[in-house]
């Protein structure tokens, strides 16, 4: 079933909802014009449409193939697709003029992003992971460095990965055992095995730029002790040509759930050549640039694959004939009604399009706030746009792919047991999707993060920043135009300030208790989150239609959003009883009675 992207939501939240032309004076924006904007969205879209998701069913099914001289052959088509996309500057969207890039804001890169992953989500990876390398290269890099490398990555014409799990060590980097020996031109022999580096061989681009954590030999032990490298499959000449073969290779492609079309290798580095990036021993510092991009990535991942599985489903039960309406027949020249008759049915569809919509809200809103940190001119609004990024970006990661998981079930389970065979695309959306909630730190430690670092950030000056905001909201627009909404978004705010409260209170005596507690505090603060993105798209509908627009998409976006405060929020009350529960029941059994 077809693709389609999103691009009437993106139109109205760019237009009506964030109006994005008011940062005009900003820097990135003064080139994105509502003309240029509304191009790329419906390029954007066709592109998706037409070349990358044709590829998204076909890809899972052959996969990636590993040959004899340890490179990589991609799905048939991949290749091609890719540099189409590099042709038509796609990649360099929202990448720094200075080195190639077209400087547009990252807000409006962000909904290419979600079309790209949502017609598919294994071929969208290789150039996402390549984003996260200009951003830790950017960090970190040397002038010359960054001169060399960033415009051939921005481009495309690269691309990168991110190299930090090994065998033994995942989320606890400071076991890693990989190592970095200086060498006398001032660059280091890294040598070490890498697993699970998405994108790590490919045959799309000439060269492969792996940012890899490592320790230098004699420094301190633990996370204190890992330095980042640079280390290029190929070693680029005088000229910036790719040269000699660097000493790494692809011993191996796991054999995945999911994501088929995305290679996912096996790294052995012996001795290879690398470039420190930032100072020795500070590696994670450069690496977090990487990984919190990375984790924006993911949380865009979960919604647009949700996205994908949903104009699926919907696809299917307009066309679907099972049963009659139980108030009488809704299409009586037909043996059966559609399965859109059942409420069951109509109840997935709509939770789904419900979160979908919000969701996407929420991440335009941080990606807003990601342009705002880099180009306004105020250093108040800088300064709390940052600390946005910083407190949010684990719920996006989490939030986000635990609701896409939910409405790519949802819509597996509108296919009914057609959805359990491969002849439809809900079995692949639910096989790519599931890794979302595991990877770039699994949700549980993205909970843990919110709660054991984010929320005492800076003496809780983001949390309470943001909580401010939404306060400013609510007595600014209870009475105006969508006070149903407002009212949803205060009542749930004043759960999460609740569920706040009782981590102070009980978190510093018994981390257990928080840490417990973390993930159903965090969904809190995502139905916080979407509470306040669909008050405000509600309070732009409703405007519009008192302004006289006939456009149906408005009185629809309304129709949804109920939806959204009649039964999705109404989850925050489970959340808020479930996380006081604290530990005491989970520590209740000895490790011999599981």
């Amino acid at each position: 079933m077809p693709y389609k992207a999103p691009v009437r939501d993106y139109q109205f939240l760019f237009n009506d909802v964030f109006k994005i032309e008011q940062y005009s004076n900003l820097k990135g924006f003064e080139e994105a014009s509502p003309d240029l904007v509304a191009a790329i969205l419906e390029e954007g879209a066709r592109f998706t449409e037409e070349v990358v998701a044709p590829l998204n069913g076909p890809g899972d099914k052959e996969g990636c193939v590993l040959n004899a001289d340890h490179t990589v052959t991609a799905p048939k088509g991949y290749k091609e697709a890719y540099q189409q996309m590099v042709e038509a500057g796609w990649p360099a969207l929202g990448g720094d003029p200075k080195y190639g890039g077209q400087g547009l804001p990252h807000v409006v890169s962000t909904a290419y992003s979600e079309m790209l992953t949502g017609a598919s989500s294994a071929f969208a990876m290789y150039p996402g992971l390549t984003d996260g390398a200009v951003a830790a290269l950017t960090a970190g890099g040397t002038d010359e460095l960054r001169d060399l490398y960033l415009p051939k990555l921005i481009s495309g014409e690269w691309s990168g990965t991110m190299n930090l799990t090994e065998p033994h060590c995942g989320t606890d980097l400071g076991l890693l055992r990989s190592k970095a020996v200086p060498d006398a031109d001032g660059t280091y022999k890294i040598s070490g095995q890498k697993i699970w580096i998405s994108a790590g061989e490919h045959d799309f681009t000439s060269n492969i730029c792996h940012l890899v954590l490592a320790r230098i030999e004699g420094g301190p032990a633990g996370v204190k002790g890992i330095s980042l490298f640079l280390v290029p499959k190929f070693i680029p000449d005088a000229d910036g040509h790719p040269g000699e073969r660097n000493s790494l290779q692809c011993a191996g492609l796991e054999h995945k759930m999911g994501i088929h079309g995305n290679s996912t290798c096996v790294m052995v580095y012996e001795d290879a050549k690398g470039w420190l990036l930032g100072n020795a021993h500070e590696g994670l510092k450069i690496m977090f640039y990487m990984m919190n991009n990375a984790r924006l990535g993911v949380g865009l991942q979960g919604l647009a694959i949700g996205h994908a599985s949903h104009v699926a489903a919907v696809e299917f039960a307009k066309d679907r004939l099972q049963g009659r309406a139980l108030t009488g027949p809704k299409s009586p020249d037909k043996p059966a009604d559609s399965i859109l008759v059942h409420p069951d049915v109509r109840r997935m569809l709509l939770e789904s399009r419900a979160l979908l919509e919000g969701g996407r809200a929420f991440l335009t809103w941080v990606s807003l706030q990601a342009d705002l940190a880099k180009g306004s001119e105020d250093e108040a609004t800088r300064e709390k746009a940052s600390d946005y990024m910083g407190l949010l970006t684990p719920v996006i990661k989490a939030f986000l792919t635990e609701k896409g998981l939910k409405v790519t079930q949802d819509s597996m389970q509108v296919h009914g047991g057609s959805g359990f065979t491969e002849h439809f695309p809900a079995s692949q959306y639910m096989r790519d999707i599931r890794i979302t909630l595991i990877y770039e730190g699994t949700n549980g430690v993205q909970a843990l993060d919110l709660v054991g670092r984010k929320l005492s950030s800076k003496g809780g000056r983001s949390v309470m920043t943001f909580f401010g905001e939404i306060d400013a909201y609510v007595a600014e627009h209870e009475g105006g135009k969508a006070p149903a909404f407002v009212k949803g978004l205060k009542e749930t705010k004043a759960k999460l300030m609740d569920g706040t409260m009782w981590l102070m209170q009980n978190g510093m005596g018994n981390p257990d208790a928080a840490a417990a507690g973390s993930l159903d505090y965090l969904h809190i603060f995502g139905l916080t989150s979407l509470a306040y993105m669909w008050a405000m798209m509600a309070e732009s509908a409703q405007a519009a239609i008192d302004a006289g627009s006939t456009d149906p998409y408005y009185a629809t976006k309304l129709k949804v959003g109920r939806v959204f405060l009649d039964r999705i929020l109404p989850e925050a009350d489970a959340h808020l009883q479930r996380m006081k529960a604290g530990a005491e029941d989970l520590f209740a059994l000895e490790d011999e009675e599981f």
